[in-house]
């Protein structure tokens, strides 16, 4: 006698079976999924100079670039950007002229763990329809003279910056802003404009500078993207005139330091001449009256 069939579990299997599925298909996608540390750690090194889905900048749009280059290729590149380059690898050379000859810098700290889970990071975003990394949104309204003096003023320290960032005079120079010049600590922005092409990359690199110096100071301190415009004004007036910044003179410092000491001595002698004074006084007096002591 044939035994009927038993519908429940003949039913049941296909759902348990789909379940399972989908609940290792979970695991599996959270085991890996990028991790906060490399997202945050892509985040600060960087967005200055690579999108994924949002153009190039100073550096290509990472979006689908495993498809062009093979992953160890990758790590390879990102560990030791200029080896490979210097190698004459095509693919390096190709994007060394695509980079007007910019080499890419050598993140400090990047180990092949490291570069592996950025790549994994850069594949993953890849895939999406739009990435997290997709490039700062910067308006692109036509820039005005308004914009250019709030960035002169941010620049010069005038006006402060609202999360409290510190002026760029501080660490840097640029052309007209007269005086003794800007810091030296930092490169001369005379042609940061020029030199990153345009609005979209010099943004980028504000919004996120990759400077060893910079990251620190900036990590709490991060400008908004008003600011970030009026900056992107300011330097692209100042490319756009004539002549790089002119550093101060030896000369200058020296006769600078001559006054400063020569003005303090004066402010000294002011604040302490009565001093010298009630010093002298008793000693003339002690003296006289000891000899007329003496005499009689």
């Amino acid at each position: 006698m044939l035994k009927k069939p038993d519908h429940t579990t003949s039913s049941l299997s296909p759902f348990l079976t789909a379940v399972f599925l989908l609940t290792t298909a979970g695991v599996a996608g959270a085991q890996d999924a990028p991790s906060e540390e490399t997202i945050e750690f892509f985040r600060r090194n960087c967005v200055s100079c690579h999108t994924i889905g949002g153009g190039a900048l100073t550096g290509p749009d990472l979006k689908g670039v495993a498809e062009r280059a093979d992953e160890a290729w990758l790590v390879d590149f990102i560990l030791d950007p200029k080896g490979v380059i210097d190698s004459g690898d095509p693919y390096a050379a190709e994007l060394l002229r695509k980079a007007r000859g910019l080499y890419m810098t050598q993140v400090p700290g990047m180990d092949r763990t490291k570069a592996e889970k950025l790549v994994d990071l850069i594949v993953s975003e890849s895939a999406k329809e739009r990435s997290l990394f997709a490039g700062l949104q910067i308006s692109d309204r036509p820039l005005t003279e308004i914009d250019i003096e709030r960035g002169r003023g941010l620049f010069m320290g005038t006006v402060p910056y609202e999360n409290g960032a510190p002026a760029c005079i501080s660490c840097h120079t640029a052309s007209g802003i007269g005086g003794l010049g800007g810091g030296r600590l930092g490169p001369d922005l005379t042609d940061a404009y020029a030199r990153l092409e345009g609005r979209k990359a010099l943004s980028a690199w504000l919004g996120s500078p990759p400077s060893l110096v910079m990251q620190p100071v900036f990590k709490n301190h991060a400008l908004d993207g008003e600011e970030i415009l009026a900056i992107v004004a300011y330097l692209k007036s100042v490319s756009e005139s004539e002549g790089a910044a002119e550093p101060a003179s030896v000369l200058q410092f020296v006769l600078l330091g001559f006054g400063g000491s020569a003005l303090l001595l004066l402010l000294f002698d002011f604040l302490w001449r009565g001093r010298y004074r009630a010093t002298r006084r008793p000693l003339i007096r002690d003296s006289k009256h000891a000899r007329i002591g003496a005499s009689s």
